[in-house]
């Protein structure tokens, strides 16, 4: 049974020293395997917005356990065509 996990981490920003969270999916065939399936989520400074994707600081990353994430159901082609729009408009703002 497949199960999927969201990892979340929290390390300090060089431009402002606000905290950077960055995340990441990963999927587990089985409890006793290895995760596959790893997708960066990506990396933002919550304080002044910049991406920066690892922390240049030793020492000074927080890592939180990975959380347990219902996989998405299955949805009709509506919801599906509402979710792109949604997730190109999003793209578009956090690529500006």
């Amino acid at each position: 049974m497949k199960t999927y996990y969201l990892h979340l981490r929290a390390f300090s920003c060089d431009l402002c020293q606000g905290p950077v969270v960055t995340g990441s999916t990963a999927v587990r065939e089985r409890d006793i395997e290895k995760e596959t399936e790893i997708t960066q989520v990506g990396a933002i400074c919550l304080s002044c917005g910049h991406r920066q994707s690892e922390a240049t600081a030793p020492g000074r990353t927080r890592d939180f356990p990975p959380v347990l994430w219902e996989p998405p159901k299955a949805a009709s082609w509506e919801t599906r065509r509402a979710l792109i729009v949604r997730c190109s408009i999003v793209k578009n703002y956090i690529e500006q």
